[in-house]
């Protein structure tokens, strides 16, 4: 008989990838879906596979809803990625990221309790829960102490320790996934990286003539979507409950970032891009580069993706549109 998997947040571009992932490994899988008034690309990250998932219509601040679906779909594994996941924005819309992002995640892990208490439980947690802590040799880990400096990473922070709470408290497999920063083709284009990357597309076309960013000398580590929803998936079938940090151990500046890409297309990044004080974050995250160590040694897990293939396979998705 089939393992079943309840994704939450499955539109998302990891849920997407995750669904996709476990179908391979022959799950059953259902999803909870955020009711959105403008239905149209709401699900088109789930085209390809839609005739094989089971999606519901639901969300993560209404317990409800959770409850229903966890009773009647009984699940072998959970997978909590729902959130509201721009950490600019959090800044705007602090009350409706805690919401989302913590009080969500606990009322997830509260079902899970008290009505599929067996099943495996993943909380993606975030490298934003550091904050600009920093380990004395440049990485950040599973013990590097956590200070953020977001809503969405004081969020993050919370849904974490409740997680490791429940674990303790009801010897639930509960487990948290820390992934530092990764992109696709499926990124929404308001991060960075997706608007980096689509503007400079519209740039070499001769659409655009400027591409105005907030701070380019923030430091951050980038993997691949895909990666890191195998890393998601090895984590629960551990033999044990755990926290595991998921990174490629390299960091690179945004000012890299859209140096690399233009260059890609023939052009000098310095002559299109501006910096603009509205896209500055009110508290600065300056570094993330994380030590995924303890997930290589003890989940066998390593990136398939480079930085340099993601930017290439990002680039084709924006080009050919």
């Amino acid at each position: 008989m089939a393992r079943k998997a309840l994704i939450t947040g499955i539109t998302g571009q990891d849920g997407s990838y995750l669904a996709e992932h476990l179908l391979s490994l022959g799950y059953e899988v259902h999803g909870l879906i955020r009711r959105n008034s403008i239905t149209e690309n709401q699900q088109s990250r789930l085209d390809n596979i839609s005739k094989h998932i089971h999606n519901e219509y639901g969300d993560v601040s209404d317990v409800s809803t959770i409850d229903r679906v966890m009773m009647r779909v009984k699940p072998d594994e959970v997978y909590n990625l729902a959130a509201q996941s721009h950490v600019r924005i959090s800044f705007d819309v602090p009350q409706y990221t805690v919401q989302t992002n913590a009080l969500g995640a606990l009322n997830v892990l509260e079902s899970v309790r008290s009505h599929a208490p067996e099943a495996h439980f993943y909380q993606a947690s975030s490298s934003e829960m550091f904050g600009n802590s920093v380990d004395p040799d440049g990485k950040q880990r599973e013990t590097t102490k956590m200070s953020p400096v977001s809503p969405y990473g004081c969020a993050k922070l919370f849904a974490y320790s409740i997680v490791r709470n429940y674990r303790h408290s009801y010897k639930l497999f509960a487990s948290n996934g820390i992934l530092f920063n990764h992109e696709s083709p499926r990124r929404a284009s308001n991060f960075v990286t997706s608007k980096i990357i689509k503007n400079a597309v519209l740039i070499s076309q001769g659409k655009l003539d400027k591409l105005e960013l907030g701070n380019l000398d923030s430091q951050r580590d980038w993997g691949h979507s895909k990666d890191y929803v195998r890393a998601m998936h090895l984590i629960l079938q551990h033999h044990e409950p755990d926290d595991f940090v998921i990174s490629t151990g390299q960091t690179h500046s945004i000012r890299e970032f859209c140096e690399i890409v233009f260059k890609k297309l023939g052009l000098d990044y310095t002559k299109y891009v501006v910096q603009n004080p509205k896209y500055m974050r009110p508290e600065e995250l300056r570094y993330l580069c994380g030590d995924c160590s303890k997930a290589k040694k003890v989940l066998n897990w390593s990136p398939h993706y480079t930085f340099d293939s993601m930017i290439d396979e990002m680039i084709g998705q924006w080009t050919v549109k």
